[in-house]
């Protein structure tokens, strides 16, 4: 089992900057990737960037140059820094963790755009 906390959400106006944290604990070491994902009012749930136990990184379009995600595993903690928000950016972000066997989801921290 592995559980994941975020926080560092909020609201932010546009143009700002917010960086959220993914605590992960238990069974870390089964993790071969982790991930953020997003879901607004009315959309799925889509993928914004992962990163692999390795460092690979891929983000979405919609972010690339502007997100930034990274993992500290002595920490056992992964970030994803935004930049250069916008009114789109807004939705409720999720902190997801794949090990071969299984997938887990933490319980979400919402970030809004808005002046």
């Amino acid at each position: 089992q592995v559980q994941l906390v975020e926080s560092g959400g909020g609201l932010v106006q546009p143009g700002g900057s917010l960086r959220l944290s993914c605590a992960a604990s238990g069974s870390i070491f089964d993790i071969y990737s982790m991930g953020w994902y997003r879901q607004a009012p009315g959309k799925q749930r889509e993928l914004v960037a992962a990163i692999t136990s390795g460092g690979r990184t891929n983000y979405a379009d919609s972010v690339k140059g502007r997100f930034t995600i990274s993992r500290d595993n002595v920490k056992n903690t992964m970030y994803l820094q935004m930049n250069s928000l916008n009114p789109e950016d807004t939705a409720v972000y999720y902190c997801n963790a794949a090990t071969w066997g299984s997938t887990y989801w933490g319980q979400g921290t919402q970030v809004t755009v808005s002046s």
